[in-house]
């Protein structure tokens, strides 16, 4: 089994990955790459680290062992001053899109532009209405979020993660608690964005449809390690029992057999949602 993408370069690299807390082992030797360009989803069951292994991605939690390498650059070792450089390759969409609620559509939007970048007030505004066309919203601008859709609301948190042109997207559960349609939409809208964007792109979901359309390759973590990577069509036929009980979501398997009950991972770090902008 390949961890690695022959799609080109690595863009990421996570290698033999450890994190722990406490007695809690969560990521116990993850080896994972993803090339520049590409789209990876990583599946899992509740508490199997996906959000932990994200974090590590952006520098919010350092190994205990292993390394995170973005375009060569160990992310663990980078000092304050340069995390906060290092992560303006990123644009992040949270669950739920964590929108400022006091805050329009447009000044969602135009925030990370404001704080990250020298625009003039009409670039800022070309630039958010740009965004909005990506992701399929019109006359929006001057809405609040508690105005909106669910989907809306993933869509502006979308909008806003592409405003500055990052060089990497990380999407965490895009689709979970919508309607089977506006999944399918928000699936198309990421497609899109990657094609038009060409970023590198990282997805964790439980979503197994969403998984195999948006991504060039779907990765399964298990007890801290990934246990599977392959494009989609090998992906499903995989002979990996693990790997079939949780494309089918059967009750009954080797994930169900040996494990524990899932739960949350106890003092886990900052949340995905504590990266702050910071002017130049």
């Amino acid at each position: 089994m390949s961890t690695r993408s022959d799609s080109g370069r690595s863009k990421i690299a996570l290698r033999d990955l450890h994190k722990a807390f406490g007695s809690k082992v969560v990521l116990d030797g993850v080896d994972v790459e993803v090339a520049a360009g590409e789209s990876l989803v990583i599946i899992g069951g509740s508490g199997t680290g996906k959000s932990v292994l994200l974090k590590h991605v952006i520098g919010l939690l350092k190994p205990d062992a292993g390394t995170v390498l973005v375009d060569g650059v160990a992310v663990e070792t980078l000092g304050n001053r340069e995390i906060t450089e290092f992560r303006r390759k990123f644009g992040m969409a949270f669950q739920e899109g964590a929108l400022f609620d006091s805050m329009t559509v447009w000044q969602n939007v135009a925030f990370p532009l404001q704080r990250l970048t020298k625009k003039t007030h009409a670039e800022v505004d070309a630039r958010v209405h740009e965004c909005l066309e990506m992701v399929r919203l019109h006359g929006v601008e001057e809405k609040l979020p508690s105005q909106l859709s669910g989907g809306m609301r993933r869509r502006v948190g979308f909008a806003r993660a592409i405003a500055h042109a990052p060089e990497i997207l990380l999407f965490d559960e895009p689709t979970t608690g919508l309607d089977p349609v506006t999944t399918a939409l928000i699936d198309e809208i990421i497609i899109g964005l990657n094609d038009h964007l060409k970023s590198t792109t990282v997805t964790i979901t439980h979503d197994m449809e969403s998984a195999f359309r948006i991504g060039d390759r779907v990765a399964m973590i298990h007890r801290g390690k990934i246990i599977a990577a392959a494009p989609p069509d090998e992906f499903r036929r995989l002979e990996d029992p693990r790997v079939q009980q949780f494309i089918h979501g059967r009750a009954e398997g080797p994930l169900t057999e040996d494990a524990a009950p899932a739960a949350a991972t106890p003092a886990a770090g900052p949340s995905l949602g504590e990266i702050t902008w910071r002017k130049r």
